[in-house]
C-alpha cells in the first residue's frame, strides 16, 4: 500500500525549515504531496504561481514529492488526494500547542491524523513571518530560504 502524506501550509515563503520536513517524511511516506492552500481574505507577499515553481524546483529530483493547491478544509483536501496522514513541523512548545488543537479537531471530524516533525536546531528559529519582513526591508534571506531568487 502506497502511503501518501499532506504537508499543508501557505509556504509564503517556503524556508528551509519546510523544506526539511519533507525531507524527513519521506522516511515514513511513499508519496509526499505540499499542498498550497489558499485563502481568499488573505493577502500573500509572494505571488502563487512563484510559490509553486519556486517549491516544484527544490524537489524536481525527487518524484515522489508534488506540489498541489487548494481551496477547501485541510482534511477534505487530504480525502480528495487519498493522503492517509496531514504532515507538519514542530519549532518550540507553541507549535506543539497550537498544532495538537488543530490535530485533535481533523482527527475528531475526519479520522485523518497527524504526524508530527521537530525540526532541527539550525532550522528552529526561521519563521515565514519573519522571512517575509526581512524581504520587504531588503534584508538577506538566503540563509533561511532555498533559491529564493525564484521568488522574484
Amino acid at each position: 500500500m502506497n502511503k501518501k502524506g499532506l504537508f499543508p501550509g501557505s509556504f509564503d515563503p517556503f524556508t528551509k525549515g519546510h523544506e526539511a520536513v519533507v525531507i524527513k517524511s519521506l522516511s515514513i511516506f511513499d508519496e509526499v504531496v505540499i499542498g498550497i492552500g489558499i485563502n481568499s481574505r488573505k493577502s500573500y507577499l509572494f505571488d502563487l504561481n512563484k510559490r509553486i515553481y519556486h517549491i516544484q524546483e527544490l524537489f524536481k529530483n525527487y518524484p515522489q514529492i508534488s506540489v498541489r493547491t487548494y481551496q477547501k478544509l485541510t482534511v477534505d483536501f487530504c480525502k480528495e488526494i487519498d493522503a492517509s496522514h496531514i504532515i507538519r513541523g514542530l519549532r518550540d512548545s507553541k507549535d506543539f500547542e497550537y498544532e495538537k488543537s488543530i490535530a485533535h479537531m481533523n482527527q475528531a471530524i475526519s479520522g485523518i491524523e497527524t504526524v508530527f516533525f521537530l525540526t532541527s536546531q539550525e532550522h528552529g528559529a526561521i519563521n515565514s513571518s519573519i522571512i517575509r519582513e526581512m524581504h520587504l526591508n531588503h534584508a538577506d534571506i538566503r540563509p533561511f530560504v532555498t533559491s529564493p531568487e525564484l521568488l522574484v
